[in-house]
């Protein structure tokens, strides 16, 4: 019988790793939380939370209170030892590449601290091969250990893959109930990775290897990103031909075997915004249509700019300008890869002094408009001559559309049009 699992690290504190320390923590499991940032590690050692993910800080403060749950920047031993860190991409001539620097950071920091019978998962969004590279990292800072990749199944470490699939803003939730993908350097690392999951998921682990395990969350992102980029073309095309799309979505959805996403400004976030260029990057002549979907969805903040550039044409140079929402998606505070903080950030350029927003879920602009736009309340914003939705947060569902005779409005996300449909 192998030794259960008792003290876990996550390495790594943000949207990702944080919660899932919170999860072990729920379950009487020891986590040591490791974070590079001082301040984060300070914050949550006080059981204050520095992300907005419902239900979080209470977890976090009743984690912490019971001496399960404490954060610092010194790596200290473990049984496991999770990595959640960023994957960001590197720009190069007209195309990304990943960057897996903070990987690599994450595995040569824990590497001191190893001992015979670890278990390093890597949870971060990666390319296919990561994995295997975060194992030869390993492997350079402890030759006095084995690694899956020279002993296999006899290995003195066990090295997985288990990429997050949560939904921010329903963390703590598809955390425990969400099926797991499971990826194994051997079948014996992919069993050990599997007991520590079933500790804390309800949903099915699902044992399989590494490279398959990154391909399939690369897939799934890829995935929606291509249908997201097929609504974002159709509406293009709508305005052109007179349709309203969102009408014609509504219609056409309506047959059992088709369901269109809805179109916006763009696609942001650490995941759709960034994953398909994990796979483009590495088989850039066969990903056409993965790249195609990516251009569209890249390309739609410029469409939107547009549209409101010929709005402020039909009012006058003087015309004001209020934006709705910053985030890359409803409900929540990550401004990571918004397509909307891009768009704002333009018009501030074009339009300086002009450009208010309404943000719910922040109370701070980001760098990139600091002083350069104006964070204002809802109401104020309902009051611009030209009002543009770019986030479709319940907040601004569940109120009524601007009403001006003489407003101009740039609904990217059909909020306003279905009010008037529905009251019509």
């Amino acid at each position: 019988m192998k030794d259960p699992f008792r003290k876990i690290c996550m390495v790594g504190l943000g949207y990702i790793g944080l919660p899932t320390a919170v999860i072990f923590a729920l379950r009487n499991i020891e986590v040591i939380g490791l974070d590079i940032d001082e301040s984060t590690v300070n914050r949550i050692n006080r059981g204050e939370c520095h992300i907005v993910e419902p239900g979080l800080e209470d977890a976090l403060r009743a984690s912490v209170g019971a001496g399960l749950l404490r954060a610092t920047t010194v790596p200290e031993p473990a049984q496991a030892f999770l990595i959640a860190v960023p994957t960001p991409f590197l720009m190069g001539d007209n195309e990304k590449f990943p960057d897996l620097s903070y990987v690599e950071s994450a595995a040569r920091k824990i590497a001191p601290v190893l001992k015979r019978g670890d278990l390093v998962v890597l949870e971060s969004t990666s390319p296919v091969g990561a994995t295997e590279q975060m194992a030869a990292w390993l492997a350079e800072e402890r030759p006095d250990l084995t690694f899956p990749q020279s002993h296999g199944e006899e290995s003195d470490i066990r090295i997985a893959h288990c990429p997050e699939r949560i939904l921010p803003g329903h963390a703590l939730r598809e955390l425990v109930t969400n099926d797991r993908v499971i990826g194994g350097m051997t079948p014996a690392c992919a069993a050990r990775a599997r007991e520590i999951y079933r500790m804390v998921v309800e949903g099915d682990c699902v044992e399989t290897d590494a490279r398959t395990a990154e391909m399939a969350k690369l897939t799934e992102n890829s995935f929606r990103d291509v249908n997201i980029a097929f609504a974002n073309e159709l509406s293009i095309i709508c305005d052109r031909l007179g349709i309203d799309v969102w009408e014609l979505i509504r219609l056409t959805n309506r047959h059992p075997r088709v369901n269109i996403l809805q179109p916006g400004p763009g696609v942001g976030g650490h995941c759709i915004a960034v994953d398909p260029w994990f796979i483009i990057a590495r088989t850039p002549e066969l990903a056409r249509m993965m790249r195609a979907a990516r251009d569209i969805n890249d390309q739609k903040p410029e469409w939107v700019l547009q549209k409101i550039r010929e709005a402020v044409a039909a009012k006058g140079e003087g015309a004001s300008i209020a934006c709705f929402g910053l985030t890359f998606k409803p409900n929540i505070d990550d401004l990571r890869e918004s397509p909307a903080v891009e768009i704002v950030r333009r018009l501030t350029e074009e339009f300086p002094g002009r450009v208010k927003v309404v943000e719910p879920h922040i109370q701070v602009l980001p760098p990139a408009l600091a002083g350069k736009a104006g964070l204002v309340p809802m109401g104020e914003a309902m009051e611009a001559e030209i009002c543009v939705m770019l986030v479709d947060h319940a907040k601004f569902r569940d109120a009524p559309p601007p009403s001006g005779a003489s407003q101009i409005t740039v609904d990217t996300r059909g909020i306003w049009r279905k009010a008037e449909l529905a009251h019509a």
